[in-house]
């Protein structure tokens, strides 16, 4: 008989474990708390307008091909589409505009009035955070560790000329390549992509500005993001694995060091042989299990992620002048950077991102219309508890907005979503409404991370954001090579 799992959450880290394992031979049974697949990567459907929920693109699409690889699939079951201009970067003070293109030489081209020879200090940043990324992304980033020493052994085989790097900041590493406000404010935006600030990110994650250049460049999917999740659910129940809905697991039963069932909220018992939660590592942990090295005041004293505040607009008007991915600075980007975590500046001004859904898919919004998403990065709720003033939240934003695109959003709405932190709490169980998990310090990275295997049940495995390798649709994808590697360690192929 087939080894029975059952996937906690349906996130992209454990529909990709459950394809991975159902193509070993396992039998593999998901159970979410949300009303449809996907986790954070999910979709809204209103008023005739369709919005990404989370994530707008991405990097390391190789990831996905060596997931099909590995699955078997005959091909892609979604379709990338890779972008020319990354993004656009607004800023409030000067009105500049730049546009992030991922050719050198049209990149070159908008910064020449502010940065003497920025090609000649660019292909030198990108040369030293390259190097970079190709000494460690098979040594450290794609492995699991059994232990702390495990990794810190592991860290003494990377080449002692990147050690600065763990002692930089993002901002720092900035610092010593470039000499305009404007460039090391955009190129340390990438701090902002792991939910955190360049000011208190490692310099060892300028990596990203790498394989957004250079390396992979940055894709979305046609006809949004949410075709991923579809796609792979539809492999899914080819591959014979069912997905239950409005399931929230609540409890637990153990014998020893084995667990035997999860409980949901109706008091059913989900049993299987394993299990692999796809839920927060470290919520789980916490909330589920309840283990003390994972409780409150530990977790609160924890480096997590910001969190989203998120809106999403419907329009009866065209916007010809906003791109498709869009960053709206202001002019204190330190003193903002330095309060926005705990919560310590007014949010009257605040940065953000601006995505037009329909200037990549226009079948998002009906004929003349827009589908525009918002993010902008807040305090998490150990910081900011209150939400009541999210209408004034989203009206700053919404003016700010119209004001630096010379058009009166508030006339031209004929949809409105506002989600805060405590919606997105809610919807997907994210410890204090973080956005991505644990941030990325030194000491919560690798080895230090929580593990990708339960330390008391040794049939209870993790993947996703809060466990190793970190946050990010790429990272879930190999989060999920790496524990279906532990599983198959552990128990085997189940084919014969």
């Amino acid at each position: 008989m087939d080894e029975k799992v059952v996937v906690v959450g349906t996130g992209l880290g454990g529909l990709t474990t459950a394809l991975r394992l159902a193509r070993r031979g396992y039998q593999v049974e998901m159970v979410e708390k949300y009303h449809q697949p996907g986790g954070r990567l999910n979709q809204l459907k209103k008023d005739g307008f369709t919005f990404d929920l989370g994530p707008t693109f991405f990097s390391m699409t190789y990831e996905f091909d060596e997931f099909v690889k590995d699955t078997g699939l005959e091909a892609m079951p979604f379709a990338f589409r890779e972008l020319d201009i990354l993004y656009t970067v607004h800023f409030r003070d000067t009105g500049k505009r730049f546009r992030i293109y991922r050719d050198l030489d049209l990149l070159a081209q908008e910064f020449e009035t502010v940065e003497p020879h920025f090609k000649e200090k660019m292909e030198k940043f990108l040369g030293s955070a390259g190097t970079f990324f190709h000494d460690t992304e098979y040594l450290v980033l794609k492995r699991n560790y059994d232990s702390i020493f495990d990794y810190l052994l592991t860290l003494l085989r990377v080449p002692l000329k990147h050690s600065p790097k763990l002692f930089r900041s993002v901002w720092t590493e900035m610092e010593r390549h470039f000499e305009s406000r404007e460039v090391k404010e955009i190129f340390s935006l990438v701090a902002f992509f792991l939910g955190a600030t360049p000011f208190d990110t490692p310099a060892i994650y300028t990596i990203l500005s790498y394989t957004e250049l250079v390396h992979d460049g940055y894709h979305n999917v046609q006809g949004g993001m949410y075709r991923i999740v579809e796609g792979l659910k539809k492999e899914l129940d080819k591959a014979g694995v069912t997905m239950h809905f409005d399931t929230e697991i609540v409890g637990y039963k153990a014998d020893n060091n084995k667990l035997m069932s999860l409980t949901d909220q109706h008091g059913k018992d989900w049993k299987a042989d394993l299990f692999v939660v796809n839920a927060d590592a470290a919520w789980f942990r916490h909330q589920i299990f309840q283990r003390k090295k994972f409780s409150e005041g530990r977790m609160d004293k924890l480096k997590w992620t910001l969190a989203p505040f998120t809106m999403y607009l419907g329009l009866n008007t065209k916007l010809p002048d906003t791109p498709l991915h869009n960053y709206f600075l202001g002019n204190n980007f330190k003193e903002y950077s330095g309060k926005i975590f705990k919560n310590a500046i007014k949010l009257d001004q605040p940065y953000y991102y601006v995505n037009v859904v329909s200037k990549s898919d226009p079948e998002s919004a009906p004929e003349g219309c827009e589908s525009v998403f918002v993010l902008c990065p807040v305090p998490d709720l150990r910081y900011k508890p209150d939400w009541s003033d999210r209408d004034e939240i989203a009206g700053n934003i919404l003016r700010d907005l119209s004001e630096r695109i010379g058009i009166d959003l508030e006339k031209h709405l004929i949809s409105k979503t506002v989600m805060t932190p405590l919606e997105w709490r809610d919807a997907f169980n994210l410890y204090k409404g973080s956005g991505l998990g644990l941030g990325h310090d030194l000491d919560q990275i690798g080895g230090f991370r929580p593990k990708n295997f339960d330390e008391v049940y040794g049939n209870v495995f993790y993947a996703g954001a809060s466990t190793v390798p970190g946050t990010g649709l790429p990272m879930a994808v190999i989060s999920s090579k790496l524990v279906v590697e532990r599983i198959i360690k552990a128990y085997g192929s189940l084919h014969t």
